[in-house]
């Protein structure tokens, strides 16, 4: 609990007796300014000139204890601070002539700093300074990134991009510490982390806004704080811990037969997955959709009858649905003629070009707007009779666009994914279906883990390399939960194929194997299937797929318990081993998890390996396959494909112990 202490015009904040921050009148509290960013957007990806006309620094006139609050008095407005608990409210009030704020966090010379959202290069981003900006996921444009694994020939790589040009689909301006606390800020314009100094961590936003700093006696008890201000997740709907959600498209028939060859190979389907399910068009970049949110009867014939055949039998059904719509489509007609569309300067439609087609984006400013959306996912999905479906998209709203509210969409561009994600939850909840329907978003910042039942790690490039294949996705779902999101999972075997760039069958039986140890397991075609190892691609990857849906649904007790402790607490289901192992590897270490608290999961990571070498905590670990026990320490195990490398906790609950010996890890 803290507590505070003013005394000789010093007011001392501590925790357990311990001083965390103090303010001295005649100090810094923080320096304010003017400034203005110059945004250019292509297909998501953004570059940003900021320029600051104004600085100063706020000194602290004086300091004196109001209603419960203390209050610093400064050269111009003044900070209001409340305790509340173990978090610090801090409320700057009277600076409104400007738009920058600056703070500045004492760092230590060993501290480690995770979150900024969700971060799938990096995890650690101690000696980083990046933007907080909802955007595409990349380190440079899309284009030249693909050229340049094409140039290289490249796909493996172990190179990653520098850092300074990240950028993420789920930026928030949040970030933990090593040293058991946590910052947040309420800003909804961009934001600046700069890591960079040794002794000082650096926060710069586009606004005066509240911000907060969060402490706790563990890491467990720092996102119950945090995730006490952001929401928490609910818990998820039972079926989906039943197995694999097949990722299929191509049509009813298709839908079928592959569903007809997973049940035959012993695969335990516990959902299909139709991104198309609403039509596709066929691009330059691949098999895309067509974005009109009602189902193509040319392409998925008698659909309605085949999800009750297929629900009867224990099989949901998902699609898709995002915030644009196809201007070819009957869809798009309707929200023109009422003026339901993001409009340019000149009052028209703002079109707006994903990969190789433009498409018009419903303002979630416009109250008939929103709730004509979510009429039609509620009447065209869910009274259809879809169990789920991808939320995707959420990063593309233009900082020159006009929106009905009037608002600076410069300080709404943030908000979209949770203004989305909202959209979403609204529909479900508001049919009675919460707790049986999952929806899964991709974009986020603050507001999303009060909304989303769910993330996804976004369009992977279905390869090995470490900022876009398959281990990128690994500290990507552990900044998630750093950030308060405690549920995420990935596309199986990836999304984004270009030239040479091809699935190939051992990353897809990688990713399978991983992908059994997280809260959901759920496949992906690809933008391009037809050149992508899919889940029937010959009797291994059958193979693989059948033994990897059983242990998933093995574990659904113990997976259960997790998503109902982050539901409670705020703790997510996959952990960075240092949340319970105060050791320097445990920080430093983004390729391994926790899966819950007593389950270490190490994927491999690198093709062609047939071992995989571990760091374990020191603890009592059970190899599980092997059935060795390991006191901690670098390991190495045999781990040839479908021989995953994971490890139980030998003082786990007996019954999670009982389940994994049960576990066969060879298919």
């Amino acid at each position: 609990m803290l507590r505070a202490e003013l005394k000789n015009d010093i007011l001392t904040i501590y925790r357990n007796d311990r001083p965390v921050c103090d303010f001295i009148r005649g100090g810094v509290a923080l320096k304010a300014g003017v400034g203005k960013c110059d945004y250019s957007m292509n297909r998501g990806s953004f570059r940003i000139k900021s320029e600051i006309s104004e600085l100063c620094s706020l000194f602290v006139s004086y300091i004196q204890e109001e209603d419960g609050k203390f209050i610093l008095y400064l050269t111009e407005g003044k900070l209001e601070i409340e305790l509340k608990g173990d978090i610090l409210e801090f409320t700057p009030v009277g600076m409104d002539r400007y738009n920058r704020m600056f703070i500045s966090l004492p760092a230590k010379e060993n501290e480690y700093v995770y979150g900024a959202g969700e971060t799938f290069s990096e995890f650690n981003l101690r000696g980083s300074k990046f933007n907080v900006w909802v955007a595409e996921h990349q380190n440079m444009s899309v284009i030249s990134k693909k050229l340049l694994k094409i140039a290289l020939g490249d796909k493996d790589s172990k190179r990653k991009m520098t850092y300074d040009k990240y950028e993420t689909y789920y930026a928030q301006p949040t970030f933990l510490s090593s040293e058991k606390y946590f910052f947040h800020s309420e800003t909804t314009a961009r934001a600046v982390f700069d890591f960079t100094d040794p002794d000082m961590h650096q926060i710069e936003t586009d606004s005066i806004a509240p911000y907060y700093l969060g402490y706790g006696d563990d890491f467990e008890d720092v996102l119950y704080q945090l995730t006490s201000i952001l929401g928490r997740q609910p818990e998820l709907p039972d079926w989906v811990y039943d197995g694999y959600i097949l990722g299929i498209q191509g049509g009813t028939s298709v839908m079928m037969e592959k569903v007809r060859k997973a049940l035959n190979a012993g695969i335990k389907v516990n959902g299909v997955w139709i991104q198309d399910w609403e039509g596709r068009r066929v691009t330059a970049a691949g098999k895309q959709l067509m974005w009109n949110w009602e189902y193509d009867k040319v392409l998925y014939p008698g659909l309605p009858e085949k999800i009750k055949e297929l629900n009867a039998i224990g099989i949901k059904v998902l699609g898709y649905c995002n915030p644009f719509l196809a201007i070819e489509k009957p869809l798009y007609r309707i929200a023109h003629e009422h003026g339901y569309c993001v409009k340019n300067k000149e009052g028209e439609d703002y079109l707006v070009t994903i990969t190789t087609f433009p498409a018009a984006m419903v303002d979630l400013t416009n109250p008939e707007a929103y709730e004509w959306l979510k009429g039609i996912i509620k009447t065209n999905m869910i009274d259809f009779g879809l169990s789920g479906w991808m939320a995707d998209f959420g990063e593309y709203l233009p900082t020159d666009c006009v929106l009905y509210s009037g608002e600076n969409a410069e300080l709404i561009h943030n908000t979209w994914p949770a203004k989305w994600a909202k959209l979403n939850r609204e529909a479900v909840e508001e049919s009675g279906k919460l707790g049986e329907i999952m929806f899964f978003t991709r974009a986020g910042n603050t507001g999303t883990p009060r909304y989303s039942t769910m993330m996804w790690n976004g369009d992977n490039h279905v390869d090995f390399s470490l900022d876009n294949g398959l281990p990128s996705v690994i500290p990507a779902m552990l900044s998630l939960t750093c950030s308060g999101f405690g549920l995420s999972h990935s596309d199986i075997a990836g999304y984004t194929t270009f030239g040479p760039l091809r699935r190939s069958k051992e990353l897809y039986m990688r990713w399978c194997e991983m992908n059994a140890f997280s809260p959901v397991m759920r496949g992906h075609e690809g933008i391009n299937p037809d050149v992508n190892v899919q889940l029937d691609h010959d009797f291994d990857v059958l193979a693989i797929g059948a033994e990897a849906s059983r242990i998933h649904a093995a574990l659904k007790p113990y997976l259960k318990d997790a998503v109902r402790y982050n539901a409670e607490k705020g703790v997510g289901v996959v952990r960075p081993l240092f949340f319970y192992y105060d050791e320097p590897q445990a920080y430093k270490e983004c390729y391994e998890y926790l899966l819950g608290r007593d389950i270490l999961v190490a994927p491999v990571i690198e093709p062609g390996a047939k071992t995989r070498r571990v760091y374990l905590p020191k603890d009592a670990w059970i190899h599980i396959e092997s059935k060795r026990e390991y006191d901690g320490g670098y390991v190495t195990v045999d781990a040839p494909i479908g021989h995953p490398a994971v490890f139980v906790r030998k003082n786990a609950d007996a019954a999670l112990l009982e389940i994994c010996a049960g576990l066969d890890l060879s298919y």
